[in-house]
């Protein structure tokens, strides 16, 4: 069974509350997933909007996650390592952690939370790119879980 993403915040292609976005406090949405595969001995976490002016823009980076965590809570600490050993990247905000939804006005964007089960934990630093970590990856990837929401600012 594949994994699945979910977050009480907002349901599939839903909109993301203004507490998850630039317009609010700016914390990160609270996210949980199952069926992670055997194996599993990390997770990382990418959020992206594909709709930005100047293409892809990158809200959030997080890897390390351990192999038996199976949620993240709102509002992580914007902090390059965290408590349980999880790392955070930075963003194209130039930032470490989440940067919420900032869209200019007009047509709502979409927002991808996207979780890859990797068979090992990365060498990357804090403070890696999206770029980095996608790299880093590569061959280790077991299952990757995807859920999108939208924001838009009339």
């Amino acid at each position: 069974m594949p994994m699945v993403l979910t977050s009480p915040a907002f349901a599939q292609g839903g909109t993301i509350p203004k507490e998850h976005t630039a317009d609010g406090p700016d914390h990160s949405p609270p996210l949980s997933w199952t069926d992670a595969p055997a194996g599993t001995q990390s997770f990382a976490l990418v959020c992206e909007d594909p709709d930005a002016p100047r293409g892809l823009w990158v809200h959030w980076v997080i890897f390390n996650i351990p192999g038996n965590v199976r949620s993240l809570p709102g509002g992580v600490p914007k902090y390059d390592h965290l408590p349980d050993g999880s790392r955070q990247g930075r963003n194209d905000f130039g930032r470490i952690g989440y940067g919420g939804p900032s869209p200019p006005r007009g047509k709502p964007h979409r927002y991808f939370f996207r979780l890859y089960a990797l068979d090992t934990l990365l060498g990357l630093p804090a403070g890696a790119t999206r770029d980095m970590l996608l790299k880093a990856m590569h061959g280790h990837i077991l299952d990757q879980a995807e859920l999108m929401g939208t924001y838009g600012r009339p």
